[in-house]
C-alpha cells in the first residue's frame, strides 16, 4: 500500500534523524536520512520505510510544504535589516540637513539681516527652520512616496505666506534649492530642476500631521534650539519615526558638537576665535557629528560631518557610542537647559544637591544634552518645566530612542515611558523628564525629585 504524506503525520511517532514539524508534517532536513519507525501495535516488529518507497504525491506534498516554509522565511525582513532603508535616508537627510544649517547660520554671524523672525510666541525661527523642513519633507516625500509619508514639524507657513514676505520666501527657497542640488554628494536623488517657491511651500505645510497611537508617522524639529543657533552656538536637527505610538528610530544631527568633551563648556564662538589664533593639530577642536539608532539594535552609532565638497559614502567611518559607566552622583555631570523660560533652574539645582551631584550643570541648548550623555560626555540630564509648559514630542522622540539604545534610561519623574502615542505633546508627564547613564542614577534622582517636589514652587 502506498504511504501518504496525510500518514506520515499520524502513524509515525518516531523520527530518527534530523526532522522538523511543518504545517503538522514531519520533513527531515536531510531527506536521504529520513526513516519512519510504523508500529502495527504494540507487540510488532517496527518496519523501517525508506524514503525510496514514498510515492510521487507524497514527494510533491512534502516539496510544497517546503517551499512554501521557505517563502515565508525570505519575505519576512530580518531585525538587522527592518527599517534599514528608513535609517539610512533619514540619516542622509539629516546630514544633508546640517550642511544647510551650517551654511545658514554663518551668514547670520557674519552679518545683520532679515532672516530671523518671531513667532507668535516671541521665539525665534530663521531661515533654517523653514529651509530644513522643506528640504527633509521633500527628501523624505520622493523616497518613500507622498502617500507613504506623514510628518509632524514645528514650522508653519502662515509668515512666509504674508504680503511683505515675497524677500523671505525667495531667501528660503533659494537656500532649499541650494541644498537639494547637493543630494547627490549624500547619496540622495535631487529635483530634476529647482522647486518653485509654490512647491517649498507646500514641502513645509505637508507637514501638517497631529501624530496619534495608530499609524506611521515621522517628527521632524528642523533647527532644535533655535536661539542657541542664532546666538552661534550649539543646535540640533532632529527626526525621528514613530509606529503605533512606539519610537522605532531617531536621528539627531548636531553641527556644531565638539568631538573634544571639554569644549562642551565653551560658548562656540569661543571655539571660533581658539581655532583661528592655533595651528591645527590633532588635538585642534573639531565638530560635527550625526548620531542615530533604532528601536531593539541595542547600539546607537554616529558619523562624522563630512567636509565641505566631500562626499558622504555609507557608512560614513561610523562608530558606536555608549552611555557612561559612572553611576556615583559626585562624579556625573548633569544637564539642563540653558532657557529658564520653560525650565526651573533651581529646582534641578536642588535636586542635584539633594543627591550629591557636585559638578557644575552643563548648559546646552537643545537635544545636544540627549547626545552628550548617549556619547558618554554627560550622565544626567533633568528637565521641569514651570506651570502651564507642555512639553512636545519633536523636542524628544529622536533623543530618547538614542539614550535608550546607547544603554541609558530615559523616564518621566515618576519613572514611567514617556508617551508619544497622544498627538503633538508628551500627555500625561509627570513632573518632569530625567535622562541618565543607567538605572542605578535613575533611581537616585526619581527618590530625589519625590523628596524635593512638596516644597518646590513648581
Amino acid at each position: 500500500m502506498p504511504l501518504y504524506c496525510s500518514d506520515l503525520a499520524t502513524r509515525a511517532p518516531h523520527v530518527l534523524g534530523n526532522g522538523r514539524i511543518i504545517n503538522n508534517h514531519l520533513i527531515s532536513n536531510h531527506v536521504g536520512n529520513l526513516f519512519f519507525s510504523h508500529h502495527h501495535n504494540s507487540s510488532s516488529k517496527h518496519n523501517l520505510v525508506s524514503l525510496a518507497k514514498f510515492n510521487r504525491s507524497c514527494l510533491c506534498c512534502c516539496s510544497s510544504f517546503i517551499m512554501e516554509d521557505q517563502t515565508k522565511l525570505d519575505s519576512t525582513p530580518s531585525e538587522s535589516e527592518k527599517y534599514s532603508k528608513e535609517v539610512e535616508v533619514a540619516v542622509r537627510a539629516v546630514q544633508m540637513a546640517c550642511a544647510l544649517c551650517q551654511r545658514v547660520q554663518g551668514n547670520l554671524i557674519s552679518k545683520t539681516n532679515d532672516q530671523v523672525q518671531s513667532k507668535d510666541d516671541n521665539s525665534p525661527v530663521t531661515v533654517a527652520d523653514w529651509s530644513v523642513q522643506a528640504t527633509v519633507s521633500w527628501l523624505l516625500s520622493e523616497s518613500f512616496g507622498s502617500k507613504n509619508v506623514s510628518i509632524v514639524a514645528e514650522e508653519d507657513i502662515q509668515k512666509l505666506c504674508k504680503a511683505d514676505a515675497a524677500g523671505l520666501l525667495a531667501t528660503v527657497s533659494n537656500t532649499v534649492n541650494e541644498c537639494l542640488a547637493e543630494a547627490p554628494r549624500f547619496g540622495l536623488k535631487g529635483p530634476n530642476i529647482s522647486l518653485g517657491t509654490s512647491e517649498v511651500l507646500e514641502a513645509i505645510s505637508r507637514c501638517n500631521s497631529t501624530g496619534g497611537p495608530t499609524g506611521r508617522f515621522w517628527t521632524l524639529d528642523p533647527v532644535d534650539g533655535t536661539l542657541g543657533f542664532v546666538r552661534g552656538d550649539q543646535y540640533a536637527v532632529a527626526l525621528a519615526l514613530i509606529e503605533d505610538g512606539q519610537v522605532v528610530l531617531g536621528v539627531l544631527g548636531c553641527p556644531n558638537y565638539p568631538m573634544r568633551k571639554e569644549w562642551l563648556s565653551y560658548h562656540h564662538r569661543y571655539h571660533r576665535i581658539i581655532s583661528k589664533l592655533t595651528p591645527p593639530t590633532s588635538e585642534s577642536w573639531d565638530k560635527g557629528c550625526v548620531i542615530y539608532a533604532r528601536r531593539g539594535s541595542g547600539e546607537a552609532l554616529m558619523q562624522p560631518l563630512p567636509h565641505v565638497n566631500q562626499k558622504l559614502v555609507w557608512p560614513n567611518s561610523v562608530r558606536p557610542v555608549q552611555v557612561s559607566s559612572i553611576d556615583n552622583p559626585s562624579l556625573a555631570t548633569f544637564c539642563e537647559p540653558v532657557e529658564k523660560a520653560n525650565s526651573s533652574h533651581s529646582f534641578t539645582a536642588g535636586v542635584a544637591h539633594s543627591m550629591g551631584l557636585r559638578k557644575q550643570p552643563l548648559r546646552v541648548y537643545s537635544m545636544v544634552k540627549y547626545a552628550a550623555i548617549a556619547r558618554g560626555d554627560a550622565e544626567i540630564f533633568m528637565k521641569f518645566a514651570r506651570a502651564g509648559y507642555k512639553e512636545k514630542i519633536w523636542d524628544h522622540a529622536a533623543g530618547v530612542v538614542i539614550i535608550q539604545e546607547a544603554g541609558g534610561v530615559v523616564s518621566d519623574a515618576r519613572g514611567r515611558p514617556l508617551d508619544f502615542s497622544k498627538g503633538i505633546y508628551l500627555e500625561g508627564l509627570d513632573r518632569g523628564i530625567i535622562a541618565c547613564a543607567g538605572p542605578k542614577l535613575h533611581d537616585k534622582i526619581i527618590s530625589a525629585v519625590d523628596a524635593s517636589w512638596d516644597s518646590s514652587s513648581l
